[in-house]
């Protein structure tokens, strides 16, 4: 892959894992949302008025159109996988921003995500 490409994927990468984070930090609005008419519509002028949820779907949607140039340019098999780089960066996001715990357990599973992007980047 090219560098221009390599930014294109890491940038949707990152612009997906913000996301996430934006949307959870919303939720924070709202607590846990009860799957019931009553539970989604106490929940939903909440997350409406939360300024995470629009930046969420702001990145969610510039991601979209980073993802497509990156797979313009690049095979599909190779540069999908490498979405797994959000589960890390959500997981230190979510420590860092959240206060959500990070076990050896996912450190672990961490590292082997890592060892798992880099084979995948180096076969041909």
């Amino acid at each position: 892959m090219t560098p221009l490409t390599w930014i294109l994927v890491i940038s949707g990468v990152l612009l997906n894992a913000a996301a996430q984070l934006l949307l959870k930090w919303a939720t924070s609005a709202t607590g846990p949302i009860t799957l019931s008419w009553a539970g989604l519509t106490n929940a939903t002028p909440r997350l409406l008025a939360h300024y995470g949820l629009w930046s969420g779907i702001a990145c969610y949607g510039v991601s979209v159109i980073i993802w497509i140039i990156a797979l313009s340019r690049a095979q599909v098999s190779t540069v999908y996988p490498l979405l797994s780089i959000g589960y890390i960066v959500n997981a230190v996001g979510a420590t860092l921003l959240l206060g959500e715990a990070l076990p050896a357990t996912k450190l672990a599973g961490i590292g082997v995500i890592v060892v798992g992007v880099f084979l995948l980047t180096q076969s041909h």
